[in-house]
């Protein structure tokens, strides 16, 4: 799919911006509105008043009480790496104000589940805790948050996920998608939302003297956490997230923090960039939590001392490969499931099996949803018969709102999330009920819209066009994620000299262009698909096609080239 755009207008940017033609296009294409600003974000651009949040005044005003008095503050957050990042951050910074006995908290996916719970509730206030801070959770925890208020606790809620229609009782509920919360920062993780409130508190410290007699904390230090966050939380990459990334890779690149160090140590990263974060040190920051507990990844994030932190970072890397061993296995059998029965699951995929890990939910549900482009739910089931799942959604179906729904219908224990991702837990006997229910929710939401993924081309041009100083110029995007994705070139005239097979089911193939150049061009897991047997089909040498996949800079044994990363071809 491919939408022509206005050339004058195209030209108009080209010339004012001195950017090539092919990215003047893409810019207008995706409606960005301010290019010199998304060219350059900044935080100081972009920052805007924490106070415009809902409630953010009375949630500082409430720790500013806090610190002043004394009281034992605890940090309550999430077992993924949003939750991680949050709790690190909030815990880091009452650290350096010199408030070395704050408490915190991270749920066991299997044992506690999502969110507040009234024993961790007890087990803070026994421990002396008389200021709960939630972060990355809590808008939903109406009775656990009447609890807490009942043992004479202050509450304050930093959440970015959407709300019920009523909220908790706490002393502030901050999260930018309350309905009557008018500051547009709906897009922010939870990390985001959390680092808002420490830049407001730092202020009002500042305003009542507090730092008079000491240094405040370095809050533009702490941003490599919130890229973290953000990124593995897969928020869209616009407006104040594209700022916190950008500003927060650089940060990462001085490796100031001891643990993540560590872990770039271990995982061998050379260089740093938004694949690293969601793909290398995401995943191992999120294994402890799937497997075991969420704990040692936060330990890490606070540790200072580089032996322990290289000890916790190998540990959390034989997790991770644990964790892919486990995945592997279970979406081998979910795959058998409904291939045996593909009916059953259209619009809509539900699977549950009492021996399936709940660590790996989510990913399954992921791995699911890319497979059959459906909306995917994949659930395990205890001995008690309680049912807890995870979903992964298309863009045309916003699965967090189903799941809201179904908890206002009383289908559900528990159940949250965003559009394209959420969490649920039920009794067995609702089961029937809560999948009939969202398959209804879905067909609904779908209408008459067909279910077939499609390949947005955001560049169409001659592959004799496809050069290294191209590639480079579209890095001026960077950096990539949601709702900003690396472009997706189609390349035409390109005429197929070889094509092998290389690796465990990967395509290696070379295309002569128009220029008289080479177009090296790579097929992951391609193999045994019908692009791969076309590339490998050599009676298509020679023949010309066009090519859709993503541009890169390739480097081999010393020498760089533009390679293309194959998704489609067109004979």
């Amino acid at each position: 799919m491919y939408s022509p755009i206005d050339e004058n207008r195209i030209n108009e940017v080209s010339k004012n911006f001195d950017l090539p033609v092919a990215l003047s296009g893409l810019l207008i294409s995706r409606g960005v509105s301010n290019i010199e600003q998304f060219l350059n974000p900044s935080i100081k651009e972009q920052m805007p008043d924490p106070f415009v949040m809902r409630d953010m005044d009375m949630a500082i005003g409430c720790i500013v009480n806090a610190v002043r008095d004394g009281k034992k503050l605890s940090v309550f957050g999430d077992y993924d790496v949003d939750g991680i990042t949050s709790t690190a951050n909030m815990v880091r910074y009452f650290r350096d104000l010199g408030i070395n006995d704050i408490l915190w908290h991270l749920p066991s996916r299997d044992g506690e589940g999502y969110g507040l719970n009234i024993n961790a509730i007890d087990d803070l206030y026994a421990r002396g805790a008389r200021v709960l801070i939630t972060v990355d959770c809590g808008i939903s925890a109406v009775n656990e948050v009447s609890h807490a208020k009942s043992l004479g606790m202050d509450v304050v809620i930093l959440d970015h996920h959407e709300p019920e229609d009523i909220l908790p009782s706490a002393d502030a509920v901050v999260d930018p998608k309350r309905h009557d919360d008018e500051s547009g920062l709906t897009y922010l993780a939870g990390v985001g939302v959390s680092f808002l409130f420490l830049v407001g508190l730092n202020r009002a410290l500042r305003e009542s003297g507090f730092f008079d007699d000491r240094d405040e904390p370095k809050l533009m230090e702490s941003l490599d956490l919130v890229a973290l966050g953000t990124v593995c939380d897969t928020m869209p990459l616009i407006g104040l997230n594209r700022a916190f990334v950008a500003t927060g890779l650089r940060v990462l690149e001085g490796r100031k923090n001891i643990g993540l160090r560590a872990l770039m140590e271990v995982s061998n990263v050379k260089s740093i960039s938004v694949y690293v974060l969601g793909f290398v040190l995401g995943p191992r920051l999120n294994a402890a939590g799937r497997l075991t507990s969420a704990d040692k990844s936060l330990e890490l994030l606070l540790c200072d001392d580089m032996r322990v932190a290289r000890e916790l970072a190998t540990d959390l890397t034989s997790l991770n490969e644990q964790r892919k061993d486990i995945e592997s296995g279970t979406l081998m059998h979910a795959i058998e499931m409904i291939e045996s029965n593909p009916d059953a699951f259209d619009p809509f995929i539900f699977l549950c099996d009492e021996n399936w890990h709940g660590g790996v939910m989510g990913i399954i549900a992921g791995r699911l949803k890319d497979r059959y482009y459906r909306p995917t739910c994949v659930a395990t089931k205890s001995a008690d018969g309680t049912i807890n799942g995870s979903g992964r959604s298309i863009p045309e179906v916003d699965l967090g709102r189903i799941i809201l729904d179904a908890m206002s219908a009383g289908l559900l224990v528990e159940g949250g999330g965003h559009s394209a991702a959420a969490g649920f837990t039920l009794h067995e006997s609702m089961a029937d009920k809560f999948i009939e229910f969202v398959r209804i929710q879905v067909k609904k939401q779908l209408g008459e819209i067909c279910l077939k993924p499609l390949i947005k081309i955001d560049v169409l041009m001659d592959a004799g066009g496809a050069s290294m100083s191209l590639v480079r110029s579209f890095s001026r995007l960077e950096p990539f994620g949601q709702d900003n994705s690396e472009p997706t070139f189609a390349l035409t005239g390109a005429m197929l000299s070889w094509a092998n097979i290389v690796g465990h089911g990967h395509v290696r193939a070379a295309f002569k262009t128009s220029a008289g150049t080479t177009v090296q061009v790579i097929g992951f897991n391609l193999a045994d698909t019908p692009v791969g047997q076309f590339l490998l089909d050599e009676s298509n040498v020679g023949r010309a096609v066009t090519l859709c996949g993503k541009l890169k800079e390739n480097e081999h044994m010393g020498r760089t080239s533009v390679q293309l990363i194959l998704e489609d071809v067109c004979a």
